[in-house]
């Protein structure tokens, strides 16, 4: 499942390898002047819904309905202020009033709010980080512990703040890549090889990048099955 909308004049690439035909993961972008806004903010979210085929795909149209209710209705700037407001409706959606088993289901995300303008961008993360790849350093930004949906006592999530600087590529990602098995011991792949595969080829074009991330996961999976959606965005500034 999937919003999106263009980047103009910027290089992006988006892996996209749902497990079944419909899919828990998706992503969402769109650009967007709020009234309250001084500026035009491109905003991109990669979000991994609970569970995948139809209620993960049930999940993520939950997950798209209300990012275009906190952004395009509400006018909701901050990442932060708008996964909260996301989470408001989903639990709500989820827990009507007089159920009596409660839901928790809900997704993990990275909400990012670019505004190219001023080289800025905010972002709000719920337990998946963004790495950031910057004169050969890939650094890691940090995801508040806890998922957009019911978790025990609920806090706000945090709006964080980078200054971009030209040639810098933002990835963001769901746990699919690094959590499938396979190799010669059938393991996961892991976040760590996932980091050394991103370094070797950042300094590429967007779209080699993303063919060599294809077939790093293809060659190892190999005969084995998909074990969850995969979802990998880049966007180069």
């Amino acid at each position: 499942m999937a919003a999106t909308a263009e980047v103009e004049n910027k290089s992006f690439f988006i892996l996209y390898k749902p497990k079944d035909i419909v899919s828990g993961d998706f992503y969402y972008a769109i650009s967007h002047k709020a009234t309250n806004s001084p500026n035009e903010l491109f905003y991109m979210c990669t979000a991994d819904c609970t569970g995948h085929g139809v209620p993960g795909a049930f999940m993520s149209m939950l997950g798209i309905s209300y990012l275009n209710e906190s952004i395009i209705e509400k006018n909701i700037i901050h990442p932060g202020e708008i996964l909260d407001n996301m989470r408001t409706g989903i639990i709500a959606s989820l827990n009507p009033e007089g159920s009596e088993e409660e839901s928790k289901d809900g997704m993990d995300c990275v909400l990012c709010s670019y505004d190219f303008a001023n080289m800025k961008m905010e972002y709000a993360a719920a337990n998946n980080p963004l790495w950031l790849y910057r004169n050969g350093t890939l650094t890691e930004y940090k995801a508040d512990k806890m998922p957009v949906g019911k978790y025990g006592e609920l806090e706000p999530f945090k709006t964080n703040s980078i200054d971009l600087q030209k040639g810098d590529i933002v990835y963001t990602f769901t746990d699919g890549y690094a959590d499938q098995f396979g190799g010669p011991k059938g393991k996961k792949f892991k976040y760590k090889q996932l980091e050394d595969v991103i370094k070797s080829i950042a300094h590429e074009p967007m779209d080699s990048q993303k063919q060599k991330l294809n077939t790093a996961f293809e060659n190892w999976k190999g005969e084995l099955e998909q074990i969850d959606d995969v979802c990998v965005i880049a966007v180069k500034i």
